[in-house]
C-alpha cells in the first residue's frame, strides 16, 4: 500500500497549507487516507499537531473579519473623512487579500489543469465583479464566509476520518522482545518472523503471532468492535491491535509488521473511497455540466436584459449576476456526499463491519435478499465428534490416526474437531496425492491404499458402496472408506450462534428474505433452518449448486446478498451483488474476496450494515433535497434581484455547513449507541 497511495502529501496541505482546498478534490484529499505502513511515528506527530493546523486555518479569516468589521463600522456607524477613496479600497482590498488570494490562485491551477469551470472561478468572477461595481463589503464577505466554510470543512472531515485513524492508532510503535532470556526494546517496524514478543498486561501487540504461554485473555475491541474479552491458548492465533488483559504473555511472531492482517484491513478500509456510490458518481458528472451552464446563464442575466428592458442598468444586472454565480457554487453536493458515504464507512468500521466501497453502502441499503452458508456463518463452525460408527472389523485407533492425518490437510473445522478429539498427528503415517474435492472432501493414498473422508457424495463418486442409510442420521456425517472400502462413519455436530435467531428476526423487520444453503446434510440444514425460523434451505449443495440457487434468485430481479467463507464459496460471493465474510480476521482470502467483511464472527452484524446503509443513503439524499431546494429558490430570487449577496452567502457557504453536519450524524448515531 505504501507504494500505491501517496496521500500524506494531500493531508498535510488540507491541514496545513492551502486554505481553500479544491472542492471537488477536498473531500478526496481528507478521506481518501493516508499511508501508514512505513512511518507510524511520523502519523502520530501529525495527530498531535492537527488541532494547531487547524488554529492556524482560522487565523487568515480572523484578520480578514476583524479588517471588514471595523472597515463597516467606519463606512456606517462611525464616518472619518480619511477612510474613504483609495485608502478605503485598500483597506477592502486587503481584507479581501488574505482569504481571496488562495482561491484566485487555485481558480488559475484549475484552469491550467483544464478544469476551467471550477468553482474557484465562481467566486473569483463574482467577488472581483463586485470590487468592480463597488460593493467592497460583499466581495470581502463571500470570500470570508467560503474561507470559514472551508475551515469547518477540514474540521467536519477530520472528525469523520476519527473512526479510521483509531485503526491507524492500534499497533505500538515499540516491542519488547527476547534476546537470549533478556528483554529488548525495538521498533515494531524491525521485529522479524520467528522473534518472541513479551508483552506485558496492558500492552498492545505490535504484529500478528502465536501464542507460545500456555494461555492470555485479549481484548479485541480494536479489531472486531467487541469489548468482550477473547482467551486464547498456546499455539493459537494473536493479531496486532490486541490488547494483553491479564498476565505477561509471549508471541512468537509470524508475519511482518507490513504484512500483518491489520494492515490489511487498514489497506481495505482507507481504499474504500475508491469504490463509488452511483449518486457520488452522478454528482461528480452532474457539477462538470451543471457548472459551465451556471456561468452561460450568469452572462445571460446580465447581458440579455439590455435587449428587452428599457430602462436597463448594467451595474443592476452585473450584481445580479454575480448573485447568481455565488449561489450556484456546488460545495453542498461534492463535499457532504462523500463525506456521507465515508461517514457511513467510518460507523461501520467501529461496529467491526468492513466495506471496500461505498457503493456496497447503497447496494445493501436494498438488498432484498440474503442467502447465507450454514456452518462458520449461522453456527459457530466449531465440531465436536458425536459419535464413531466403523465396521466390526476395522481397527478403531489405526484408522482413527489415518482419518485424523487427512484431514490435517483441510482447514474446515471438521479438521479441527477430529484433531481434539483423536489428539496430534502421527506424522509416521505418510500421505501421498493428498486433494480436495470441494463439495465432497478429501481423498488421499497410505500405503499405496486410497482413503476417502467426507461426505457420502464422495462414495458415490468413487463407486465405494455402503450399508449406512445417510438421511435417517440426524449430525453432520463423516464417511470414511479405505482400499476401496467402506470403513463406516464419524457424527459431528456444530452449534447455533447465540445471535443467530436474532439476526433472522432483525432482517424480517427489514423486509429482507433469507436463504440458507450448505454443503452440509440435507437433515441437519433443515434442523438449524427450523431453530433460526428460515424458511428457505437446501442442502447437500456442491458449490455449483449453490450457484445455480443463487442464479435462481436474482432471476426474480431481486438484490441478493451472500454470506459466507468467502473462499470455497468464491463463484457465489462473485455472482451475487454483495458478497460479504464472516470471519475475515482468519482468513487472507476471505478480506481479496469480499465486497464487506464482519470482523467478529456476528451474524447480527447484518442488520446493522443494512441500517448504517439505509441510513447512509437517507442522509445523502436529504443532503442533495436541501442543496438543491435552498439553491433553486435563491437562484429565482437573485436572477428577479429579490436577493443580495448575504442571501447568495448562505445558498453557498451556509448550505454547505448544514450539509455537513446532517452528514456527520450517522457516526453519533452508530457510534454512540452501539459501542
Amino acid at each position: 500500500m505504501a507504494q500505491e497511495h501517496t496521500h500524506n502529501e494531500e493531508v498535510a496541505e488540507q491541514l496545513c497549507g492551502t486554505q481553500n482546498c479544491k472542492v471537488n478534490n477536498h473531500a478526496e484529499k481528507a478521506i481518501n487516507g493516508h499511508n501508514h505502513a512505513h512511518d507510524h511515528g511520523e502519523h502520530d506527530h501529525d495527530h498531535s499537531n492537527m488541532s494547531g493546523n487547524i488554529g492556524m486555518l482560522f487565523l487568515p479569516s480572523s484578520v480578514s473579519f476583524i479588517l471588514l468589521i471595523i472597515a463597516i463600522l467606519l463606512d456606517n456607524w462611525w464616518p472619518q473623512d480619511w477612510f474613504s477613496g483609495a485608502i478605503r479600497f485598500i483597506w477592502y482590498l486587503i481584507a479581501y487579500g488574505i482569504v481571496g488570494f488562495p482561491v484566485i490562485k487555485d481558480a488559475f491551477v484549475s484552469i491550467r489543469k483544464g478544469d476551467i469551470f471550477s468553482e474557484f472561478l465562481l467566486m473569483t468572477i463574482a467577488t472581483v465583479g463586485a470590487f468592480a461595481i463597488k460593493e467592497y463589503p460583499e466581495a470581502v464577505a463571500v470570500m470570508l464566509f467560503y474561507s470559514v466554510g472551508e475551515v469547518f470543512q477540514s474540521m467536519a472531515v477530520s472528525r469523520a476520518k476519527k473512526n479510521i485513524k483509531s485503526l491507524l492508532d492500534q499497533r505500538p510503535d515499540e516491542v519488547t522482545i527476547l534476546q537470549n532470556g533478556l528483554p529488548k526494546t525495538i521498533p515494531a517496524t524491525k521485529a522479524t518472523i520467528g522473534d518472541t514478543i513479551q508483552l506485558k498486561p496492558g500492552e498492545k501487540l505490535g504484529l500478528d503471532g502465536e501464542l507460545i504461554s500456555d494461555t492470555a485473555t485479549f481484548n479485541t475491541a480494536a479489531l472486531t468492535g467487541e469489548s468482550k474479552p477473547d482467551s486464547k491458548q498456546q499455539g493459537e492465533q494473536v493479531l496486532a491491535g490486541m490488547i494483553n488483559l491479564n498476565t505477561v504473555a509471549q508471541v512468537r511472531v509470524t508475519t511482518s509488521y507490513e504484512d500483518s492482517k491489520l494492515s490489511k484491513i487498514l489497506e481495505m478500509v482507507q481504499n474504500a473511497s475508491s469504490q463509488k456510490a452511483p449518486t457520488e458518481l452522478f454528482i461528480r458528472k452532474f457539477a462538470k455540466v451543471y457548472t459551465p451552464i451556471v456561468v452561460v446563464l450568469a452572462l445571460c442575466i446580465c447581458l440579455v436584459p439590455a435587449i428587452i428592458v428599457e430602462d436597463y442598468v448594467f451595474n443592476q444586472w452585473l450584481y445580479r449576476a454575480l448573485i447568481f454565480l455565488v449561489i450556484s457554487c456546488p460545495c453542498a453536493l461534492v463535499i457532504s456526499i462523500p463525506l456521507g458515504y465515508f461517514g457511513g464507512i467510518g460507523a461501520a468500521s467501529k461496529n467491526g463491519i468492513l466495506f471496500k466501497g461505498s457503493n456496497y453502502l447503497d447496494t445493501l441499503a436494498n438488498i432484498q435478499h440474503i442467502v447465507m452458508d450454514k456452518t462458520g456463518t449461522m453456527t459457530e463452525g466449531v465440531f465436536q465428534v458425536q459419535e464413531i460408527n466403523f465396521q466390526p472389523e476395522v481397527e478403531k485407533e489405526y484408522m482413527l490416526s489415518i482419518v485424523n492425518a487427512v484431514e490435517s490437510q483441510s482447514t474446515h473445522p471438521i479438521a479441527t474437531a477430529i484433531q481434539e478429539y483423536v489428539g496430534k498427528v502421527d506424522y509416521t503415517i505418510k500421505l501421498e496425492n493428498t486433494e480436495e474435492i470441494p463439495g465432497h472432501g478429501l481423498c488421499s493414498v497410505v500405503d499405496g491404499k486410497e482413503v476417502l473422508v467426507g461426505n457420502f457424495k464422495l462414495l458415490d463418486k468413487y463407486n465405494i458402496s455402503y450399508n449406512t442409510n445417510p438421511a435417517e442420521i440426524v449430525y453432520t456425517t463423516l464417511a470414511v472408506a479405505f482400499d476401496k472400502k467402506y470403513v463406516g462413519y464419524i457424527t459431528i455436530a456444530d452449534t447455533i450462534k447465540e445471535d443467530a435467531a436474532n439476526t433472522i428476526q432483525q432482517l424480517n423487520k427489514l423486509g429482507v428474505k433469507t436463504t440458507m444453503l450448505s454443503g452440509d446434510k440435507e437433515t441437519v440444514v433443515q434442523h438449524v433452518a427450523d431453530q433460526l425460523g428460515i424458511k428457505q434451505s437446501y442442502g447437500n449443495l456442491l458449490p455449483e449448486d449453490k450457484v445455480n440457487k443463487v442464479k435462481e434468485i436474482k432471476a426474480l430481479n431481486q438484490k441478493v446478498a451472500f454470506v459466507g467463507d468467502g473462499v470455497n464459496d468464491a463463484p457465489v460471493v462473485a455472482l451475487s451483488d454483495v458478497g460479504i465474510a464472516m470471519g475475515g480476521l482468519g482468513s487472507d482470502a476471505t478480506i481479496e474476496t469480499a465486497d464487506v467483511v464482519i470482523q467478529d464472527d456476528k451474524p447480527s452484524k447484518l442488520p446493522l450494515a443494512i441500517r448504517i446503509g439505509k441510513k447512509t443513503k437517507t442522509i445523502v439524499w436529504q443532503n442533495i433535497t436541501l442543496a438543491f431546494v435552498v439553491k433553486a429558490a435563491v437562484l429565482i430570487l437573485g436572477a428577479g434581484g429579490l436577493a443580495t449577496m448575504w442571501e447568495a452567502v448562505f445558498a453557498d457557504v451556509g448550505v454547505s455547513l448544514i450539509a455537513i453536519l446532517n452528514a456527520i450524524r450517522i457516526q453519533k448515531d452508530f457510534i454512540t449507541k452501539t459501542i
